[in-house]
């Protein structure tokens, strides 16, 4: 665990293992997503569903649960088991593909498209506050830690 300095902020030794630091780091985020959404009645996982169907739905698609799940990383029984609760809630629309009987497309109602711009616009801010030591979201460093992160994760 990362010790805290004087100003209460978390500290890591010199030496500390990349993974353990991306683990903490992703910790970090999750938690300030959820914090931020939750007024919004949405957690981390909802979000990055809703945010992603909207994003899709605005480059002109209606995705099946599976290509929502590739989009989010989320697995696949997880995206239905949200898929299912976000349309108890009122903010997505499930309907059978006609060419594809097994696969379900997904839309997001008016609520669940405001549901989404209200939670993108939170979620940037806050995104924005975590990259500050970096020059915030707009930042030379940020975006050189943005091609870093896409590195690895295309390892």
């Amino acid at each position: 665990m990362g010790e805290s300095d004087t100003t209460g902020a978390e500290t890591f030794p010199e030496g500390s293992l990349a993974g353990h630091l991306v683990w903490r780091l992703s910790l970090k985020w999750r938690t300030a997503v959820d914090r931020a959404v939750a007024p919004l009645g949405l957690t981390q996982a909802t979000y990055s569903f809703v945010a992603s169907l909207y994003a899709m739905q605005r480059e002109g698609r209606q995705p099946n649960q599976r290509e929502l799940a590739e989009r989010t990383g989320l697995e696949a029984l997880y995206v239905s088991k949200l898929a299912r609760a976000l349309e108890a809630d009122g903010l997505i629309a499930r309907v059978r593909d006609s060419a594809d009987t097994r696969a379900v497309r997904l839309t997001l109602t008016e609520r669940g498209e405001q549901a989404a711009r209200e939670a993108i616009t939170v979620v940037q801010a806050r995104l924005d506050t975590l990259l500050a030591p970096l020059g915030g979201t707009s930042g030379d460093a940020a975006a050189a830690f943005v091609e870093e992160l896409r590195t690895l994760l295309a390892a």
